[in-house]
């Protein structure tokens, strides 16, 4: 059931879910499977390369971020989906033993215009190291449910 709707998401709100670490068995499994990269299958081939070493695949750290995003908050959420992600930048490696954090920033929401019973909300999500180092950023936005559905908001 939801406790979490359009209404709840203020703008300029900042608030940190959840952890994840990186294994390099994960990474190399995630790489054979879906991103066959040699600087995400092989030591060697990593540290000859930009990312200075054997790295997670970027699209690994979007499902990672996914994953957070749906265990911080989204499961308990009116989440109606979402019609795209606006921006995705990988910003710095992840390597095994890596432990990131999601950090959620609410930038806009409106209240749809055909669609009375949702709004949008724009969000930045950042998965950041524990240094605080920012290894991935992401802006999209979410469809969310309202809790009194036409009503004005302030």
């Amino acid at each position: 059931m939801a406790d979490l709707f359009f209404e709840d998401f203020i703008v300029g709100e900042v608030k940190t879910f959840g952890s994840y670490e990186f294994t390099r068995e994960e990474i190399l499994a995630f790489a054979r499977e879906f991103d066959p990269q040699p600087m995400h299958l092989d030591d060697t081939a990593g540290g000859a390369s930009l990312l200075g070493g054997l790295a997670a695949s970027g699209w690994h750290t979007c499902a990672v971020m996914m994953r957070l995003i749906c265990e911080g908050f989204l499961e308990r959420s009116a989440g109606m989906g979402s019609p795209g992600v606006k921006e995705n930048k990988w910003k710095a490696p992840v390597f095994p033993g890596d432990v990131l954090t999601l950090r959620r920033t609410v930038l806009e929401s409106r209240s749809s215009k055909s669609r009375p019973e949702m709004g949008l909300i724009t969000f930045r999500f950042e998965l950041l190291k524990a240094d605080k180092t920012i290894a991935l950023e992401a802006v999209l936005v979410i469809m969310m449910g309202r809790r009194n559905p036409g009503a004005r908001l302030a």
